[in-house]
């Protein structure tokens, strides 16, 4: 059990070329992860998911000792052409745009830019921040569409053992361009490591980003990512979230609707068993008038499984016109698995449109009635049930072979109910 767990600054000094100003600001980042430890259920933000607790549990140690990103060959993806990364462990090995002009892409490695004025309440961001040391950095110029979709392979190799991994990543889409996103993780390593990502992506006027995240199978990973968002005028962001598959997985995202008529939506769908346990924390700032946001979260719990939302709609007293809606739903299919709600609202402003709203609830045995008397045993009816509760959200997405690639990855963990 690990107890105490405190990292020496003497781990910063393994880091290359950074200047004393950073160094500082990575030691004073480490101080405050050493004096406040792993977040605990004290903390407002934490207190369903108390992972101080969760790390005592399950790891007998924990080393921040750099791991070797060293593999062999990622089996690509044959379902659909695509453009993609390899990020090995959380570091940039290779990228393909051979369906792109290359000439409107910029892809370089981790740089630690703007550090100073990052915020210190979180210790996971805190502890980021002191240690990330590796990452990617992709910039797309202005007036240019992606023709393919790019595939981030995320490999996490079998020799991560009781590891902690920081990332830092940034996606930056200039004026009027567009680019689609997989998020793939793919972990080979059999054994418990914790992944912390800082994530930040820019969306200037007029552009349009839209993402898909999801894991190919399940793992023993202990993940969490913070993810600042940042919307220009007219621009928008879609992100389908598909977190099933880690044994711990908390997303933090905040998105900053900056500019007019910007739009945020964002949905979920999960399926959670056999002590898995995931939180969706949002939170929704519209800071300009006549922006629109909406957000969906489905969870589907089973066998001591453990699901969270807490997102919050934050209206700035000029953001007139807001409209913006949020609504979580779970389905439980056990007396051991728990969901837990929080939906917030802060609304500064008079002329808006804004409601959220939270259901739970068991399968509805009329429904299981009726499929078995049509030929199903009970358990294919539950998943049948469980399929279409889940499909609303995949069915939203437009390219039918990505819809069917998500999908089969989606039916694979339901069927290990």
């Amino acid at each position: 059990m690990i107890e105490n767990f405190k990292i020496n600054s003497s781990e910063i000094d393994k880091i290359k070329k950074i200047s004393k100003e950073e160094r500082n600001f990575r030691i004073n980042n480490l101080n405050f992860f050493n004096e406040k430890g792993f977040p605990n259920k004290r903390q407002e933000d934490w207190k369903f998911s108390d992972l101080r607790e969760i790390v005592q549990k399950n790891f007998k140690k924990l080393n921040v000792n750099k791991v070797n990103s060293k593999v062999k060959k990622i089996n690509l993806i044959k379902d659909f052409d695509h453009n993609y990364i390899e990020v090995v462990n959380g570091e940039l090995k290779s990228s393909n745009f051979k369906h792109e002009e290359k000439n409107k892409i910029k892809i370089k490695n981790f740089k630690n830019d703007n550090f100073l004025q990052e915020s210190k309440d979180n210790p996971l961001i805190c502890l980021n921040h002191a240690l990330s040391d590796k990452g990617y950095h992709i910039e797309i110029e202005e007036n240019y569409k992606f023709k393919k979709a790019l595939i981030i392979y995320n490999l996490f190799t079998e020799d991560l053992k009781e590891n902690i991994l920081n990332s830092r990543n940034k996606i930056k889409i200039g004026k009027s361009s567009e680019l689609h996103t997989i998020d793939l993780v793919i972990n080979d390593s059999k054994y418990k490591f914790i992944n912390n990502v800082y994530e930040n992506i820019i969306l200037e006027n007029n552009a349009v980003y839209k993402n898909i995240c999801i894991q190919n199978e399940k793992n023993d990973g202990y993940f969490h990512k913070f993810s600042k968002n940042k919307l220009a005028s007219k621009s928008k962001y879609s992100s389908f979230i598909f977190p099933s598959g880690s044994k711990f997985n908390k997303l933090d995202l905040e998105f900053n609707l900056e500019g007019e008529d910007s739009e945020c939506n964002l949905q979920s769908a999960s399926f959670l068993n056999k002590d898995d346990h995931q939180e969706i924390k949002t939170k929704m700032n519209h800071l300009a008038p006549s922006c629109k946001s909406y957000q969906k979260v489905k969870n589907v719990l089973s066998s001591y499984g453990k699901g969270v939302y807490q997102g919050k709609i934050y209206v700035k007293d000029i953001a007139q016109k807001t409209n913006a809606y949020q609504l979580s739903k779970a389905l439980l299919l056990s007396d051991n698995s728990e969901f837990n709600s929080k939906p917030e609202l802060e609304i500064y402003a008079d002329d808006v449109k804004c409601s959220h709203g939270a259901t739970s609830g068991n399968v509805d045995e009329d429904s299981i009635y009726y499929l078995m008397t049509r030929g199903l045993n009970r358990k294919e009816s539950v998943k049948l049930l469980i399929d279409g509760f889940l499909s609303e959200v995949v069915d939203m997405i437009k390219s039918n072979s990505i819809k069917k690639f998500v999908r089969s990855k989606l039916q694979g963990q339901i069927h290990g109910y």
